[in-house]
């Protein structure tokens, strides 16, 4: 790793990626990696920094799989939310039922959703920091990996803290963090983790959300760990995304599934 900058660089040999080309990006200043406009607790976002001071960049050339499987992600980050749009309702009716079942919901727009940790009355306008894929991403997780979904839901376990962290609007936030991490929305991936996880999603191409479950569930493990209030939510994702890069640079990581904290999703 190198000391001087925040990010790993060049730990693990890829199999299966193309050629590696290193470029060097200079900064006078800690470069911010993203800003999600979903709102955490009362004014608090969630702002994902890293150091990228004289930070070695890698790019890495894609194979044709690895291309295509990158470009069908990117097609998902790409859609935003539509509250008018009856595919769009229909998922979001879904995951109220998977999260409340045998409960009613009143309507699309109701007091109920807050339950869930939406800041107001209308999730719609929460989705604006991670796009339509962070509906997706919450409801893979409440259909793959009920059980864990509803502890973190219900916050079920640990000592939880007074000011909790909003389930639903940190969904949002986790999302955008993942997408910001990997690279997703560049052309093809300038760091080491963005290219070890393209390897990953060749290999399954729901890799993404598999992941999203992970962190979700690392996330509230740290928060429970850290014994956080909702003013650490930032600080609590920075430590989430650490152990992720470096878990994901092991290296016997061969699919998603293999990461240590897959073990903490229960069915």
């Amino acid at each position: 790793m190198d000391q001087n900058a925040g990010s790993f660089v060049a730990m693990r040999r890829l199999s299966g990626a193309g050629a590696v080309h290193h470029h060097r990006h200079h900064s006078s200043q800690a470069e911010v990696v993203g800003v999600s406009t979903a709102w955490i607790g009362r004014g608090l976002s969630c702002v994902c920094a890293q150091r990228r001071d004289s930070d070695a960049r890698l790019s890495f050339d894609l194979t044709a799989i690895q291309e295509e499987c990158l470009h069908r992600l990117q097609n998902r980050i790409e859609v935003q939310y539509d509250s008018s749009n009856l595919e769009h309702q229909k998922a979001l009716k879904a995951l109220w039922r998977a999260s409340f079942p045998g409960t009613e919901l009143l309507g699309l727009v109701s007091d109920q959703w807050k339950d869930m940790g939406w800041q107001g009355k209308d999730p719609s306008t929460d989705f604006r920091g991670g796009g339509y894929i962070s509906l997706e991403n919450l409801l893979y997780f409440s259909k793959n990996f009920p059980k864990s979904f509803q502890e973190l839901l219900g916050k079920k376990n640990g000592d939880r803290a007074l000011w909790e962290y909003p389930f639903a609007v940190a969904g949002v936030n986790i999302t955008f963090m993942l997408i910001q991490m990997l690279d997703l929305q560049a052309a093809k991936p300038k760091s080491l983790i963005g290219a070890v996880f393209l390897n990953l999603l060749k290999e399954n191409d729901r890799a993404f959300d598999i992941l999203y479950c992970i962190t979700f569930k690392l996330m509230d493990q740290k928060w429970l760990d850290m014994h956080a209030s909702y003013m650490d939510f930032n600080s609590v994702i920075k430590s989430t995304r650490r152990q992720l890069e470096r878990e994901l640079l092991l290296e016997d990581i061969q699919r998603i599934e293999d990461m240590p904290s897959y073990r903490f999703l229960a069915r």
